[in-house]
């Protein structure tokens, strides 16, 4: 069951491939998931967006931050360690989803306290099954902080 609207989550989705990200939004729209999904495609980005720097200045603080590994400027890892470093971003759960299954990666994204690792699906069908399991978990049962400005 989502949320009411008032209560909807935002959640930053940094996400190069136009193509996944936009699997991504329909699998919520699909599961209607309570949510309003903001896109970013690189790592600078995502880092603008969560300090509300150049034109994401207006932008809300996210509740929740899906994050690739892959990213085409700076890794994800880092990306990953500077939210978890960072007071002010550390309660924001930060669910790493990439296309790799490497226990390296595994085992460095948990080093760097992500709140979990998922393995992108590769059929569409898996997105709309991933957002139905999402809602289940993260916005069912799961509680998130608030107003953590």
């Amino acid at each position: 069951m989502s949320p009411p609207i008032e209560d909807a989550i935002t959640i930053l989705l940094v996400e190069p491939n136009p193509g996944d990200a936009r699997l991504f939004s329909e699998s919520f729209e699909d599961a209607n998931i309570a949510s309003r999904i903001y896109t970013v495609t690189d790592g600078e980005a995502a880092l603008d967006f969560v300090h509300q720097r150049d034109e994401h200045a207006d932008s809300p603080r996210p509740d929740m931050i899906l994050l690739d590994f892959q990213l085409p400027d700076v890794d994800g890892a880092d990306i990953l360690s500077e939210f978890k470093s960072e007071p002010a971003l550390r309660s924001i759960p930060v669910i790493v989803m990439t296309s790799s299954a490497s226990e390296e990666d595994i085992a460095r994204s948990y080093d760097l306290h992500a709140n979990a690792y998922v393995q992108k699906p590769v059929e569409p069908d898996e997105f709309i099954e991933l957002g139905r399991s999402f809602e289940d978990f993260w916005l069912t049962f799961v509680r998130l902080p608030r107003d953590r400005t």
